[in-house]
């Protein structure tokens, strides 16, 4: 038997139960967030809040004590239909693997007929000083399909020949974005990632593996509300407004490079509606979402809170006239509130040649009804 003096600190830590009191206090500190002065302070609000907070816990317990080996990486969703968090793209399919720049991937599969797939490589992550750095990009469009969607692409470092996605030594997340125009009938790529050389197993779980995971999780359940929750006190200085985001920050915080982002703050009375016209670019895609303060994509399974360049009907000009209101008004694309009297807001334009701005107004509902 191994004598306690031969013990590591991360083994007297977790044998004691030292490294899950830290991460309990972590979690209760993490609370604050919610009863910030600046956060809406209504019921629905402040249980959104720590429903926030639970899903970010689940999140982080999966991608970083589950999922957390770069040897033996597993391409799955962390963010989805009950895990939101930085006003998470009602389009997308994300799948997210822990990976390390230390080693080589190769990712298989079929593209299939999604309407956008990019994939990205990270360093960092939210609640990291350093934010969410890209350190390697890549779109479908720019890599070689086989005839029946058959696609390889390499992750490395050093540069491979054919499709390839870089890394940095400290590289640590892929990122792929799968953004669905019409869901119903476009077919998502299926993807698998592996170990150059390895077994694809994950190796057996250890003290440091533990703690590391522990912290991780604690980092994101502290840090994303944190941010999330400064950006939503941002954008309501300018309330009912869609300025465009600094792309600088959007990038240091994990955002797509080819996305121009435009968020907002949305605040309305019962009777109220926010008008936003936009004159869609040649792009990509484009759509608009709703969110709550804590920037979660409002629940897209049940009500009308997104729309994008399939699902919207346009003007004879070309133009398009979102309305968000409570109530239906009967009108072209209506985008629901759900009950909620203010929160944030985001308008995507992807791989768009132009950028217009959006034009905002506040107007009585029953101006609408006719």
């Amino acid at each position: 038997m191994t004598e306690d003096t031969e013990l590591s600190e991360d083994a007297r830590a977790v044998i004691e139960g030292r490294a899950w009191t830290e991460f309990c206090q972590a979690l209760e500190r993490a609370g604050s967030a919610v009863l910030s002065k600046h956060a809406p302070a209504d019921p629905r609000n402040r249980a959104e809040g720590y429903r926030h907070l639970t899903r970010l816990i689940r999140a982080g317990l999966e991608a970083f004590v589950e999922y957390a080996d770069p040897e033996a990486p597993a391409l799955r969703r962390m963010v989805h239909e009950t895990v939101k968090m930085g006003a998470d793209n009602p389009d997308n399919h994300y799948l997210n693997a822990r990976i390390s720049g230390e080693y080589e991937y190769r990712i298989t599969g079929n593209r299939g007929t999604v309407d956008y797939l990019a994939f990205a490589t990270q360093k960092g992550g939210v609640g990291d000083s350093r934010g969410l750095p890209p350190t390697g990009s890549v779109e479908a469009s720019q890599l070689e399909i086989g005839p029946d969607g058959e696609l390889e692409l390499w992750v490395s470092c050093e540069r491979k020949p054919g499709n390839w996605l870089a890394m940095e030594p400290d590289t640590g997340l892929l990122i792929v974005r799968q953004t669905f125009l019409d869901r119903e009938h476009e077919r998502p790529a299926e993807l698998h990632i592996e170990r150059v050389g390895g077994s694809g197993r994950p190796r057996p779980l250890d003290p440091e593996a533990l703690i590391w995971g522990l912290r991780k999780t604690a980092m994101l359940v502290t840090g994303a509300p944190m941010l999330f929750g400064s950006w939503a006190q941002g954008f309501a200085r300018q309330p009912n407004s869609l300025p465009r985001f600094d792309d600088q920050i959007s990038r240091m915080a994990g955002g797509d490079p080819s996305i121009a982002y435009y968020h907002g703050y949305w605040r309305l009375a019962p009777d109220e509606a926010l008008v936003i016209d936009i004159d869609p670019p040649e792009c990509q895609t484009w759509n608009f979402q709703l969110d709550n303060w804590w920037m979660e994509s409002l629940d897209y399974r049940f009500f009308p809170v997104c729309i994008n360049k399939h699902s919207a009907r346009p003007r004879a000009d070309g133009s398009v006239r979102i309305i968000v209101c409570d109530q239906d008004p009967r009108v072209d694309n209506w985008i629901s509130t759900t009950g909620l009297r203010e929160g944030t807001m985001l308008l995507r334009w992807v791989r768009a040649q132009t950028h217009p701005e959006p034009r905002t107004a506040v107007v009585p509902v029953a101006s609408l009804i006719g």
